[in-house]
């Protein structure tokens, strides 16, 4: 999972996208990166750290520009390395100089990797953002394509989830792809300027009121004379009827004060939470919600049982999400730093601990095992989504089946494992009526993928 900016007709275009990839912080903290034109080439700089680390206001102030692109990362293909990180640039045989990042995961890389190898085309990292920009720029030069035609021979050829920004020095792009699985909004600033980002959060931060989603298989293109928005079928580049958003950014990946598929995360994380509550027979002394993916959920839970609820989990907003840390280790480390409990809070109660999903497993373990040495008499998981036992292609760090616990283990043994008194997951068919439409994927939990592998 990523998180992208572009910003298009502002002078001081590298500060509003800083501002924005700060926002999105929280959609990858191993890198990031910006590209900044100043009509005729761009600045980059990207490099291992958090936003406020990597561009402080020193280097941002040398950043000249009105066109600037960013991205915050967390690997899924490719290494945590600088090569790896994004935006990706290239300047062309005929001057031009391109910038793009991108969100998203590409399924089949390494057939349209080779191909483009074999035809001459060379790659400096392992990620799919330099994949869509080498191929775009391949069309472009090799076979005459304007930038138009050129990404929608790349919609055709390239199969995954893409929600992209590509810069020329004067032009903005946005693209999305056809099942418009991740999250991409756009719009303007009253000055004019457009803005572009995977989450409406960057955009309130910014200033923009009136916000719109890039469309499925949409192209873009923004100049200082005009927007063009090429509206194209999504049936002439898909395989399924309809759209496929990820429903796991309204259960975890999003920021609660998003706006996206249509729907207010927050208000979707509270329907969750009401949803598991009615379907249980537990009457808690106390609901405390794992933060702060689940803070919502747990509210949700504790309004439609009427009953008490506490942040009986303090959260250190100084350590990572858990989640999206790369290696398992890491993850290890960062449970024990970043949760603790209130004194003497757990004593003698009976506890529903609201998560918002069990991936791994490793880390509602240690916070189990936490609350219990804290004293709590009783503890019940309860799962804002169904059991993840199936690896996703499209942009979440699950690629190996056997690394999912509810893929490898029974529910019992799930909870035995976790040390939980006992444990339920929200039901697909539950999960689903908390949200306007059924146009999702849900492959994580079901199975059911959009697009196939090869």
């Amino acid at each position: 999972m990523c998180g992208i900016i572009g910003v298009f007709n502002h002078k001081g275009a590298a500060e509003l996208a800083a501002l924005g990839m700060f926002a999105e912080q929280h959609r990858g903290q191993e890198s990031c990166g910006m590209a900044v034109s100043d009509g005729k080439v761009f600045t980059l700089r990207k490099k291992m750290g958090l936003v406020k680390q990597v561009f402080t206001p020193e280097i941002l102030g040398k950043m000249k520009g009105k066109v600037a692109i960013g991205h915050v990362r967390y690997p899924t293909k490719g290494s945590a390395t600088a090569y790896n990180s994004q935006p990706h640039t290239v300047e062309s045989l005929y001057g031009a100089t391109y910038a793009l990042a991108s969100n998203g995961d590409v399924v089949n890389y390494y057939e349209v990797k080779e191909e483009l190898e074999r035809k001459g085309v060379y790659f400096n990292s392992e990620n799919d953002g330099e994949l869509i920009l080498k191929y775009i720029i391949y069309q472009i030069q090799a076979e005459g394509m304007t930038i138009v035609e050129a990404i929608k021979s790349m919609m055709k050829k390239i199969k995954g989830a893409y929600s992209t920004v590509l810069a020329t020095p004067d032009k903005l792009y946005m693209i999305r792809d056809p099942y418009a699985i991740r999250p991409m909004v756009w719009g303007k600033m009253k000055n004019g300027t457009v803005i572009v980002a995977s989450e409406s959060c960057a955009l309130d931060i910014i200033g923009v009121e009136n916000r719109l989603e890039v469309p499925p298989a949409g192209i873009i293109e923004v100049s200082e004379r005009d927007i063009k928005i090429f509206e194209n079928d999504p049936n002439d580049y898909r395989f399924y009827p309809e759209e496929r958003h990820c429903i796991f950014e309204l259960i975890y990946f999003s920021r609660p004060d998003s706006f996206h598929f249509d729907e207010n995360v927050y208000e979707v994380r509270k329907k969750i939470g009401a949803m598991l509550a009615l379907k249980d027979d537990v009457q808690p002394d106390v609901v405390v919600p794992v933060p702060d993916s689940a803070n919502f959920m747990a509210v949700g839970y504790a309004n439609q049982k009427n009953c008490y609820f506490s942040m009986g989990l303090i959260r250190n907003h100084y350590v990572g999400r858990t989640f999206i840390k790369p290696e398992q280790s890491s993850r290890d480390e960062s449970v024990s730093q970043k949760f603790s409990t209130l004194p003497n809070f757990f004593t003698g109660k009976k506890v529903v601990l609201v998560d918002d999903s069990i991936v791994r497993g490793t880390t509602i373990k240690q916070i189990v095992n936490m609350i219990r040495k804290a004293g709590a008499a009783e503890i019940h998981l309860r799962i804002g989504s169904p059991a993840v036992k199936n690896s996703c292609y499209y942009g979440i760090d699950t690629p190996n089946a056997t690394e999912l616990i509810a893929n490898q283990k029974s529910l019992e043994e799930i909870r035995d494992y976790a040390g939980a008194d006992s444990l339920k997951h929200i039901e697909l068919e539950d999960l689903l009526k908390c949200v306007k439409t059924n146009e999702y994927c849900h492959a994580c939990f079901s199975g059911v993928y959009p697009i196939k592998l090869g």
